[in-house]
Order: C-alpha cells, then structure tokens, then sequence
C-alpha cells in the first residue's frame, strides 16, 4: 500500500491511497506547537480499515511523525505537482 498527500491549502492534504482518495490531513491549530491529524473519510468497521489506521482518527504532534506513521509517503502540492502524476490525473478527472 502506498499513501500519497496532495496538499489543497497550507496545512490541509487528501490523503491517497493507492491513487484513491481514502482521507485527509490537516493541521489542526493556528499556533506552534501544532498538532497533525489524519482521518478517513469514511466510518469503516476496524477489520476494513488501511493500515495502519486503528482508529477513523489519528493525532500526530508533527507532520514528519504522522508521515513516518504511514510509510513511504509521496507528497505534492498544488503548485510544483507534475501534470501528468497520479494524483494530479485523479483530480483532472474528478473536476472534469
């Protein structure tokens, strides 16, 4: 399984799982020390969830932390993403 976060706005990603939107990322205060917090979008019963999701919800006291908490993370923004990645396709086609 491989996770990707497409940044939308400072602070707020999707989250990406295989190419599939499965939840987001957002930091979820103004002021340091922010905390991190990734979160499926759907209610899934436990045996359903992605790993390494226990939890619909989980609080990271940093952005590094949550991303070693998933893995190998590909991330890219609105701004510098490759027109022809992954997830700039999935929104070309999503918005079309």
């Amino acid at each position: 399984m491989t996770y990707s976060l497409f940044q939308m706005a400072p602070g707020a990603y999707d989250l990406l799982l295989n190419g599939e939107v499965v939840g987001s990322v957002v930091r979820s205060s103004l002021y340091q020390p922010y905390t991190w917090t990734a979160e499926l979008l759907e209610d899934l019963a436990p045996a359903r969830r992605p790993a390494p999701f226990t939890e619909i919800e989980h609080i990271f006291a940093s952005l590094e932390e949550l991303c070693d908490w998933l893995g190998n993370v590909q991330m890219e923004t609105g701004r510098d993403a490759d027109p022809h990645s992954q997830i700039v396709q999935l929104w070309i086609r999503i918005l079309a």
